[in-house]
């Protein structure tokens, strides 16, 4: 049982809720009782005060239902027709999404085609829910976790010295953090393999990418990506801890299998916040196009107004890519001159210097 801010009880198994029944729990007032199946517990619901406790997704006799909605008790029962637990308890695994061989068939590809199909505010309410949910859990998992986030693009294919970049990169932050990324593919595949294959040599990165160049990208099959993807966790079963944070608003792009706890969130402004805002280690920006330009100035915005105390460092990697290709380091230098941020910005040319940057200890 899970106690939270302001006396709250979140109950998420009928564990819990017997080993609390049976400890004499006169009330419930401030539980709050997610996704469980209380078909069988009648009598102790009825031998509580249930005034104050709320019931989320839970499963109840009709009978049951009633005497605790009288009683005080506020239900929210599921959702109709949603194909995900609005009130799940836990964050997502790379197994749990992709639940079938067949991409079109899995988890992840029911609830994006959902997404895409319904405008109903049933549906929309339920992904509130579900997104809230998402973050309650993943608040939980970097409990005691210290995170650096890794941002770069999508594109970077399987077999490119880009994304072998981003697995070293992973792998080498992942010795004294754990690291976060999108979620999706491309360098934040990349990264999330590295934290994945932490407890390897350098070498295991090397017979990971040469099983993943046999399918480069997610066009023209997922299949075969996801597949490959599986082939190097059945070869290195025992993989370490790493956090992607990945969305359907962005469906047409799967989610990656390496990330050990997947946030995989409906609202992609929310989940863009989110991931900035708990990487309190910094963030390392590897080469992207758009949607890594708006991070690194998201990020930006963040520090600019932060005060010393809460300033997280920055650090791009590639000098001519990101003062020539795309210029954003001039203008953050820029904005970052007289600003508390000002020393905690920096520009890189390899992923080794990126490292040294985030150990421990270091003045950054």
């Amino acid at each position: 049982m899970r106690r939270s801010r302001g006396g709250v009880i979140n109950v998420d198994s009928l564990e819990d809720f017997d080993h609390r029944i049976a400890s004499g729990a006169h009330s419930m007032s401030g539980w709050r009782l997610r996704s469980l199946d209380l078909n069988d517990r009648g009598r102790d619901l009825r031998s509580v005060d249930v005034a104050g406790a709320l019931f989320l997704g839970c499963t109840l006799r009709s009978d049951d239902e009633e005497s605790v909605r009288a009683r005080g008790a506020v239900v929210f029962p599921t959702v109709p027709d949603s194909p995900v637990d609005e009130y799940r308890t836990a964050l997502y695994t790379a197994q749990e999404l992709y639940d079938t061989a067949d991409y079109a068939q899995s988890l992840d590809a029911r609830v994006y085609a959902w997404s895409q199909r319904t405008g109903s505010r049933d549906s929309a309410l339920a992904q509130s829910l579900h997104d809230h949910s998402i973050g309650l859990a993943l608040e939980q998992w970097i409990r005691g976790r210290r995170l650096v986030g890794v941002m770069g693009g999508h594109d970077a294919a399987r077999g490119d010295a880009g994304y072998a970049d981003g697995a070293h990169l992973g792998r080498m932050l992942a010795q004294n953090h754990t690291v976060a990324s999108g979620g999706g593919p491309g360098a934040m595949e990349a990264v999330n393999l590295g934290g994945y294959l932490a407890g390897h040599g350098p070498e295991a990165i090397d017979e990971a990418l040469a099983i993943l160049a046999r399918a480069p990208g997610f066009v023209p099959s997922i299949d075969a990506w996801v597949k490959a993807a599986f082939a190097v966790r059945e070869l290195f079963p025992d993989g370490g801890d790493s956090l992607g944070i990945p969305t359907w608003h962005y469906g047409h792009e799967p989610p990656n299998a390496f990330a050990s706890a997947i946030a995989k969130y409906f609202r992609n402004a929310q989940r863009e916040a989110i991931l900035l805002e708990i990487c309190q280690d910094g963030i390392v920006f590897l080469p992207g196009a758009g949607g890594t330009v708006q991070e690194i100035f998201q990020d930006a915005c963040e520090n600019y107004y932060a005060d010393e105390s809460s300033t997280a460092p920055m650090v791009l990697i590639g000098r001519d890519y990101w003062t020539r290709r795309y210029p954003a380091w001039p203008l953050l230098k820029a904005l970052a001159k007289g600003r508390a941020m000002e020393p905690h910005v920096h520009l890189v040319d390899t992923v080794e210097d990126a490292v040294e940057l985030m150990q421990p200890g270091v003045p950054r």
